[in-house]
């Protein structure tokens, strides 16, 4: 192991190679808890490309497994270090290398945030959609690892859907180029959209073409205001077979209202059991006709109160709430985060059980989440001191998961797999499809050296 760090010291300059354990702890896990998180051997905070590359063939030939990372934030131990592994930090590579108006796409490295790519696009004219809660601080990266989608789904799809291109360095040291730049192209199989949501089982993404759409109108947006969770799942319902194109539709319950209003000092309405979040950006007298329609609808279906923001600042204020959501949950407790999405005809029936469920177990359930495209978020809050808290915790977690693909869905929308939710994995895809997974990873890293045992076990 002395010989590797020699030579990655060789290979790197002196500020790309970090090995003192105290700076390394930091790098050892992400955001999620309940993960186990290892050593790492040394820490490479690559710059370019060929840091990357070269970390790689020196890990490569004397078989030592490598964990990339982003600017871990992500929520499923994907980018935990492995106890010997060399992690390699893409935190450094944050330039935007190209933004083209006229082909629609921008050029950018890894370890860019993605609220700075979308500001830096904008000023341009252009909006990239992909917009997850943690814009302020998760990097495109890591939300192309992932596939992370955001608040504006509903309308605009998730990262997958804007990805035209990318550079990947293969867990043999060899630099993968595909994709085009073009708004049209299917030569050959379509390997970038393989590599995304890999997690960093694959090959690790050192650049990426991002398609780019003209930027939006000035959104309208309202909140709605309901007596329980299940008669805003139902308003959910109707908003959806109505047609009405929302570019935004969001859901925050009563906890997590409390929540937000502790932790950033808002004036959320705290008496509704849950809130609607709802957003236009068709512009105009269309905009408008989207807000009267959703608030019809909310009140057809029970809201006590629906509320259009009076100005831009008063919309971008019940968005920055929504965005810190789980962040204030945070401060409640210990948290453990789902990401489980449903169809949306279910959605109703899963906040209902949701609700029987922290009943049951006697456990905070703050349940948030992008209801447009039926991807939830339900927070467990608990004490980890005590064990019988932190026992009916994992047990809400693992039952939240459960409901999710007894209603027909799926137990992540955006989060990934990594370690937290391997072997539920298995119970979703089956059998063929883990074997599936298997040969993909195989063909491409033999050795199994890239993110070991994260999405599917050794």
């Amino acid at each position: 192991m002395s010989e590797v760090v020699e030579q990655l010291r060789q290979a790197l300059p002196p500020e790309a190679l970090v090995t003192d354990p105290d700076r390394m702890e930091s790098y050892r896990y992400d955001r999620a808890m309940f993960c186990p998180a290892g050593m790492p051997l040394a820490v490479v905070l690559a710059r370019e490309t060929a840091h990357v590359q070269a970390a790689v063939r020196i890990a490569a030939e004397a078989g030592v497994p490598i964990v990339p990372q982003g600017a871990r934030s992500g929520l499923s131990g994907a980018a935990n270090a492995l106890d010997g592994c060399i992690v390699i930090s893409l935190e450094k590579m944050d330039k935007i290398l190209a933004i083209e108006p006229v082909d629609r796409y921008v050029v950018t490295q890894p370890g860019v945030y993605n609220a700075v790519l979308s500001r830096a696009v904008a000023e341009q004219g252009l909006f990239y959609p992909p917009d997850p809660s943690s814009w302020e601080f998760c990097s495109i990266g890591g939300n192309l690892s992932t596939n992370s989608g955001g608040l504006c789904c509903v309308k605009y799809g998730v990262t997958t859907d804007y990805v035209l291109g990318l550079e990947v360095v293969l867990a043999d040291g060899r630099i993968l180029r595909t994709g085009r730049k073009t708004v049209k192209g299917v030569a050959g199989y379509d390997l970038a959209k393989l590599i995304v949501g890999s997690e960093g089982t694959l090959g690790i993404i050192t650049e990426a073409t991002l398609a780019l759409r003209p930027q939006a109108a000035k959104p309208r947006t309202m909140a709605a205001l309901f007596g329980s969770g299940v008669e805003a799942g139902n308003a959910i319902l109707e908003i959806i077979r109505s047609g009405v194109s929302l570019s935004l539709l969001e859901i925050m319950d009563r906890t997590t209202i409390q929540a937000v209003n502790k932790y950033k000092r808002m004036d959320l309405p705290e008496e509704a059991a849950a809130m609607l979040i709802a957003q236009s950006d068709a512009g105009g007298e269309a905009g408008a006709a989207d807000v009267a329609t959703v608030a019809k609808l909310c009140r057809d279906t029970g809201a006590l109160e629906c509320i259009e923001a009076e100005d831009d600042a008063e919309g971008e204020l019940l968005l920055e709430g929504r965005r810190v959501a789980l962040t204030a949950l945070e401060e409640l407790g210990t948290t453990m985060i789902d990401d489980v999405a449903v169809p949306r005809s279910r959605l109703a029936e899963f906040i209902g059980r949701l609700e029987q469920l922290s009943a049951e177990l006697d456990i905070t359930i703050g349940v948030l989440g992008h209801a447009g495209d039926g991807n939830m978020h339900p927070t467990v809050v608990f004490d980890q001191t005590d064990p019988g808290q932190a026992e009916r915790a994992q047990q809400a977690f693992d039952r939240v998961m459960e409901i999710g693909l007894e209603l027909g869905g799926t137990i992540t929308g955006e989060h990934g797999v990594g370690v937290l939710k391997r072997a539920w994995l298995a119970e979703e895809v089956g059998p063929v499809s883990l074997d599936v997974h298997r040969a993909i990873k195989n063909a491409l890293d033999p050795k199994n050296l890239l993110n070991p045992g994260k999405i599917v076990a050794d």
